[in-house]
């Protein structure tokens, strides 16, 4: 199987069938084997640095699944590495469940029901929803789209093509770690430290050619001041230009004051002129199925050169 087919077959499978249910969803079994390893490893009266190395043994232990896929892509047949190609990659891969979860929010919108509104845009956010706004509901959900189309669905399909599925699978693995322990609070400061700064190299050049491509798929102008003017405003090295660009592509401002854990966090406005409207998520997730089609092409035609 060439790797085009092995890519199609993959994104067909989560057009049609968005992500495995919650029962049979690897990355489910993985969080508990994540949660095992944290109660093991992440004890209170450590210091900093024994947290921090708990932490880089914790992370290197809940990796050994991906370690295990490269021993057996290497020792199986052809035709079996193929169907553990595909499966590894679509279950990676997340463009249709970011669309699924985008359209609810949508939903809840049109039909004026903000209380549900929140607590749809509540799933794919960390932030507190009680007390959002319709403008607040939307800009959290397309900036979650924007963000996610980067750690979601390019950063597994970059990491494919240069290691296949060892590669797709290592980058998920290390992607939820930073989910469940990259934050910034006393509990996960010094023992998730490893897994937010992996995550960040992981994620440094796929952030830079999603950034790229919404550039290229939109309004180029204002996507690229936003890059230029805006990305470094925000929080994170890699989210902050796929965001910023993102929304400068669709022309829309995204940002602004947001709650946190109880805390109210000034974040910046960035992006473009116009204020999101409902049609706007499902630009947004629009935007995002045109760069996965764009780098798809750009795949064939790099492998039909080769």
């Amino acid at each position: 199987m060439t790797l085009t087919t092995t890519l199609l077959s993959a994104a067909a499978l989560d057009y049609c069938f968005g992500e495995p249910p919650n029962a049979y969803h690897p990355l489910v079994a993985f969080g508990r084997w994540a949660n095992l390893l944290e109660t093991i490893f992440r004890k209170s009266h450590h210091s900093m640095l024994q947290q921090k190395i708990c932490g880089m043994l914790a992370w290197l232990l809940a990796l050994a699944p991906a370690l295990f896929v490269l021993v057996l892509s290497l020792s199986c047949s052809a035709s079996l590495n193929d169907i553990l190609s595909v499966v590894i990659l679509y279950a990676s891969m997340g463009a249709r469940s970011l669309q699924q979860h985008a359209t609810a929010v949508y939903q809840a919108l049109i039909n004026a029901d903000l209380p549900l509104a929140q607590q749809q845009v509540g799933k794919i956010v960390s932030r507190q929803t009680a007390s959002m706004t319709e403008d607040d509901v939307r800009r959290a959900a397309i900036e979650s789209v924007l963000e996610n189309g980067a750690d979601a669905v390019f950063a597994p399909l970059f990491w494919f093509v240069l290691l296949g599925p060892f590669g797709a699978l290592l980058y998920r693995l290390s992607n939820t770690l930073d989910a469940m322990w990259g934050y910034k609070n006393p509990r996960f400061l010094a023992f998730g430290w490893t897994a937010a700064r992996m995550d960040d190299l992981f994620n440094w050049l796929p952030a830079r050619l999603t950034t790229i491509s919404y550039l290229l798929l939109g309004n180029r102008h204002q996507a690229w001041h936003a890059w230029q003017h805006q990305a470094h405003l925000l929080d994170s090295p890699n989210a902050g230009p796929v965001m910023a660009a993102g929304a400068g592509s669709l022309n829309l401002q995204l940002g602004g004051p947001a709650w946190y854990h109880g805390q109210l966090k000034h974040k910046p406005w960035f992006g473009g002129t116009n204020l999101p409207t409902n049609l706007d998520i499902h630009r947004a997730t629009g935007l995002i199925y045109r760069v996965l089609g764009l780098w798809l092409l750009l795949i064939m035609l790099g492998e039909c050169l080769a």
